[in-house]
């Protein structure tokens, strides 16, 4: 359970990619970036500035921000520089809970007497980012996870913003409603449209109103945050509760090339797979993540008899899910396709003595992940990939 005290940093880097680039690059410092290009990965804060976003098609943003300055993403630059910045974080307490290679929960309520206080140990940890990483970084503090991240999105760009316990509501209450955690565009039309605008609108409704609205986990999980209720601890070490990968299509409304996105699935899927092994995990439940062309998304899923890494068992399911979302692409166009497994556990976990159910991949699987750790991963492919755009893989914490 959380303290009494703001003991919780969320420190998270200001718009990474982007910022790396500036780092490298200094003709591009104080310009408008974009990483990426056909669809914006990252962009810089001056980019921002013209209502760039992440996840903008090349349309969107060129109409927005016509002497923006695109770069083309380098994948080695991002990880080294998550790694140096995760050794700031080492240093700084044992307890470190990554979320992203740019971001990470602190728990620093045991340093008191050896490093000070909250406040000053978030200082000294954005200056000594910036010595040792040269990087903007901002940085919540809080009483709990929930308000040091929401902390930290306030405090943005190159900041430190810190709740104390006794100011906790007031600074939460008068936020927008998507401020909350899991609010995304769905949620938050339902809630506007009912009048419903701020974190206090959301406090102030009984967790009858909201189950009814949103659901019974949604509507009770946000009536929680909205009072500051979040007991989890940081945790370090966690292991994914899911494993994913996605990639930006420049279709839009004119392309729904059918055996473009089904080969761009089935590459997400070996990507997922290869990941799972690797990591010794297997998994049950398969999701299909869209995004439509009028920046809507739709998510579906599919849970397996058992669990699996098996590349083809999961790509059967996966086909199975574009298949029935295909009415949806007709009408809208897409922009986006994801795939994760959830419901993860570790391979050696799942029940012994069964039959080959092809759980943990076949001799195939193992064949040509084996290839690819001798000559890298694009050495053996699909060919419905030969010659197709894979898009870009983010580097990731482990697994």
């Amino acid at each position: 359970m959380p303290g009494t005290a703001a003991t919780i940093l969320h420190a998270d880097l200001d718009a990474f990619y982007a910022s790396v680039e500036q780092r490298d690059k200094p003709q591009l410092r104080g310009l408008p970036v974009i990483v990426g290009g056909g669809v914006v990965l990252s962009c810089s804060y001056e980019a921002r500035a013209f209502g760039v976003r992440g996840g903008m098609g090349g349309g969107q943003w060129r109409k927005l921000c016509p002497g923006a300055v695109v770069v083309s993403p380098r994948i080695s630059a991002y990880s080294e520089a998550s790694k140096a910045v995760f050794e700031v974080f080492d240093d700084t307490t044992p307890l470190v809970e990554g979320i992203s290679i740019d971001e990470a929960f602190l728990d620093v309520g045991g340093l008191r007497r050896v490093s000070g206080t909250p406040t000053e140990i978030a200082a000294r940890l954005r200056q000594a980012v910036r010595a040792r990483v040269n990087l903007p970084i901002t940085v919540g503090v809080a009483r709990t996870k929930f308000l040091a991240k929401v902390a930290s999105g306030v405090g943005k760009p190159d900041g430190l913003l810190v709740v104390e316990p006794d100011e906790e509501l007031a600074f939460l209450h008068p936020l927008a409603v998507e401020r909350l955690w899991g609010v995304g565009p769905v949620p938050s039309r339902k809630l506007r449209d009912r009048g419903i605008d701020t974190v206090g609108d959301v406090a102030r409704l009984p967790p009858e109103s909201l189950v009814a609205m949103l659901g019974g986990h949604w509507g009770r999980h946000l009536h929680a945050l909205a009072h500051n209720r979040d007991p989890r601890p940081v945790q370090v070490g966690r292991r994914r509760r899911s494993i994913g990968s996605q990639h930006a299509l420049g279709f839009g409304r004119a392309g729904k090339d059918s055996a473009a996105i089904e080969a761009t699935l089935f590459g997400l899927v070996d990507r997922v797979t290869r990941r799972m092994r690797s990591a010794g995990r297997v998994g049950r439940t398969v999701v299909l993540r869209l995004r439509f062309d009028d920046s809507s998304r739709a998510t579906r899923s599919h849970t397996l008899p058992r669990s699996t890494s098996h590349t083809e068992t999961i790509a059967l399911a996966a086909q199975g899910l574009l298949t029935a979302a295909r009415p949806m692409i007709e009408r809208q166009g897409i922009t986006l396709v994801g795939v994760a497994i959830a419901n993860l556990d570790n391979d050696g976990a799942v029940q012994l003595g069964l039959p080959f159910d092809r759980r943990s991949g076949d001799g195939l699987d193992a064949a040509l992940d084996g290839v690819r750790e001798r000559f890298g991963s694009t050495s053996v492919t699909r060919a419905a990939l030969l010659g197709r755009d894979r898009g870009f893989s983010p580097p990731m914490l482990p697994d």
